[in-house]
């Protein structure tokens, strides 16, 4: 069978296909879509790795947003009566031959419309703008100085920083548009037409790193576009379980559970959605965290009834691993392994046909998966990039177009116990991204040691929901240390600590020195093999999350 993507709920790429024939989703039912969509904004993705962070920002105001691909025509865009319009960033110069365009009809259509960044630079060029490299590029913070408080900075202060991340810029603007900010370095960091409801902006607001990014979004849907805010996370609840009864019907599903947030928000959506046809599989593949089998089965047995099915693989996986160091080809390896194990288990299950995931937004940018899109690769997801084509089970992934925060809120929403909806994040490729180089299993109980202590310690100084992830690295080099006036050379561990609501994001935590010296201290003696412990003190962007 070959393999099928069910985005349930926000699904991008349903409708993309949709964009492409102009005909309506048949797989909504009509009287909860009509109820989300009453006021649609609509983001055309030019390849930005922001592009799913722009629709999340929307939708944290209550507002039902879609991503589709650029190039859609304007009678497409008109069919699905959006009240606004956003353009994406994205990395390549409108002035190039092969640059992504939109349909330049749609400055035409009356529609509300906000370019960011290259989406900025495209609508300002197509109403005849001059756009060019300037050699004063700006990539991070940047002060911006507002010359007009009209609707879209309406309640700002004069000064605020905001996030830059561009080599090209606009030169002149079109006549009919006026300047609202810039900044010391770009002359036309914001820009409006006269009489059309168009506006620019070079910077980001939809980065956590610009000052009032939300508060700049809520003006344009609120104060510019009109919108009222219908749209919220209950009715997404409804709507995937309706859609999930309808796709599924008497069949079985099988959902893959690894006690994390994103796979027990999933299980119980699917539960609530088909109860009893629901068979949860944990494959232990051992990449687990210290105990890790143990307490899903136990959280598993306290908040679900349906039939969860335990396979140790921990020898597969770590046969397939041996000698493997590049990070793209761990991830592919645990992959198909993954998909395997499910295969092998499901042939034991009567009835099943459907594969369920819990892939998120991130997942999915990240991964570059509208292969045909703009967007460039960042890394591979194992329940992302390797899938193969020939599956056997067609896929659901009813979180596929949220954010970790609109996860957790879902979980609340259906009940799951607050110490489980606040979990931190753990990777799909388990501690294999975390353990750089080769994976063995020596190295492994080292660093699920070293993660415990880390977590564990952030818990006891109750900051572990002021924090979004925390965890332990263990890197590929060895250092010289000293201990009993003995010399060691021995491994070196990183903590990784970061404070996030989106994951597309995020700056580092400024942990106490104290609870610091703790962790090290409890490391270098408890944890045999380590004599140093490290700091990561790196935000994303540049970096990632995950070291690999």
């Amino acid at each position: 069978m070959k393999l099928t993507r069910l985005g349930l709920a926000l699904s991008v790429f349903s409708f993309m296909q949709t964009a492409t024939s102009g005909a309506p989703s048949s797989s909504l039912s009509s009287s909860v879509a009509d109820n989300l969509l009453s006021e649609r904004v609509l983001v055309l993705d030019f390849g930005s790795q922001f592009a799913q962070l722009i629709a999340r920002r929307i939708r944290e105001q209550n507002v039902y947003c879609e991503i589709i691909r650029h190039d859609v025509s304007a009678d497409v865009i008109l069919a699905r009566k959006p009240i606004a319009i956003v353009l994406s960033g994205g990395p390549s110069s409108v002035y190039e031959d092969k640059a992504p365009k939109c349909d330049p009809r749609i400055f035409e259509l009356g529609i509300p419309i906000l370019g960011i960044c290259y989406g900025m630079q495209l609508a300002t060029q197509a109403l005849g703008g001059a756009v060019e490299s300037f050699p004063s590029r700006e990539f991070g913070r940047s002060r911006l100085q507002i010359a007009s408080m009209e609707k879209l900075f309406a309640g700002f202060p004069h000064e605020i920083d905001v996030w830059m991340s561009h080599g090209d810029q606009v030169r002149s603007i079109p006549d009919g548009f006026e300047l609202l900010a810039s900044t010391s370095t770009c002359p036309f960091a914001a820009v409006k037409h006269h009489t059309l409801p168009i506006y620019g902006l070079q910077f980001h607001p939809e980065v956590s790193h610009t000052s009032l990014g939300s508060t700049l979004i809520h003006n344009f849907l609120y104060n510019i576009a009109g919108c009222e805010g219908k749209w919220h996370l209950t009715d997404f609840a409804q709507r995937s379980i309706e859609q999930i009864r309808s796709v599924v019907g008497s069949d079985r599903v099988i959902c893959g559970l690894s006690g994390g947030v994103d796979s027990s928000v999933t299980a119980a959506l699917l539960y609530k959605a088909i109860g009893p046809q629901l068979t949860c599989i944990l494959i232990n593949n051992g990449l687990l965290r210290k105990d890790e089998q143990a307490a899903v089965i136990s959280e598993f047995t306290n908040h679900f009834k349906a039939d969860l099915r335990v396979v140790d693989a921990t020898e597969r996986f770590l046969a397939t691993l041996a000698g493997i160091r590049d990070p793209q080809e761990k991830r592919l390896r645990i992959g198909h392994a993954f998909i395997d194990c499910f295969k092998a288990e499901a042939e034991k299950i009567n009835g099943a046909k459907f594969l369920a995931q819990g892939t998120l937004y991130p997942d999915v940018i990240e991964s570059g998966a509208a292969a045909d899109g703009p967007a460039a690769t960042i890394k591979l997801h194992h329940n992302v990039g390797g899938l193969p084509e020939q599956l056997g089970f067609e896929l659901i992934e009813p979180l596929r177009d949220l954010f970790k925060d609109e996860v957790r809120k879902l979980g609340v929403e259906l009940g799951l116990p607050e110490h489980l909806v606040w979990r931190h994040p753990f990777p799909g490729p388990g501690l294999a991204v975390r353990c750089l180089g080769d994976i063995t299993p020596e190295k492994l109980e080292i660093l699920r040691n070293a993660d415990e202590i880390v977590v564990s310690e952030i818990k006891n100084a109750n900051l572990y929901r002021q924090t979004s992830q925390a965890f332990a690295v263990l890197l590929e080099s060895q250092s010289v240390g000293v201990m009993g006036d003995a010399r060691t050379y021995e491994k070196a561990v990183a903590v990784r600590c970061v404070n996030t609501d989106d994951f597309m994001t995020a700056d580092w935590s400024h942990l106490p020195y104290d609870l610091l010296a703790r962790i090290s201290t409890r490391i270098i003696n408890e944890v045999r093999g380590v004599n140093r412990v490290c700091y990561d003190i790196s935000s994303k962007p540049p970096a990632t999350i995950e070291w690999e």
